[in-house]
């Protein structure tokens, strides 16, 4: 499931991004997608490779595994003022981007890499960058 108003625009600083052509309510799930799940073992082949990039963490029960995200999730840009988060479903194997606030038409969507939408902890490609 997608919010229908979604589409993918290009950012000045950031490259491709997802932006709204209509204005988005606060508290509105934008996007369900289904994730494929990975090993440990592919999660280490996959660090070597531009994928890096866009795969997330996947820890059910501690498990050290990581997916890749179907639909726009891998494309939303990284923000520590986010306006939307992010929910993983381990169990439905999927991931589901929320809103925290009210967004205007043709803003740029992001979510915080962190997890938390408001998390301001570095995030790794800034860390690396120091």
């Amino acid at each position: 499931m997608r919010n229908p108003n979604l589409y993918v625009g290009i950012t000045k600083a950031k490259g491709r991004g997802i932006f709204t052509s209509k204005t988005i309510s606060k508290n509105e799930v934008i996007e369900i997608a289904p994730v494929i799940v990975m090993s440990a073992n592919d999660r280490a082949l996959l660090d070597k490779t531009l994928l890096h990039d866009y795969i997330f963490e996947w820890e059910p029960d501690g498990q050290k595994q990581c997916c890749m995200a179907l639909g726009f999730v891998p494309i939303y840009n990284h923000s520590y003022q986010s306006n939307c988060e992010y929910f993983m479903n381990y169990e439905e194997q999927t991931i589901t981007i929320k809103t925290v606030c009210n967004i205007a038409a043709h803003e740029e969507l992001t979510i915080n890499y962190n997890g938390d939408w408001d998390d301001e902890k570095p995030v790794w490609f800034e860390v690396s960058e120091k």
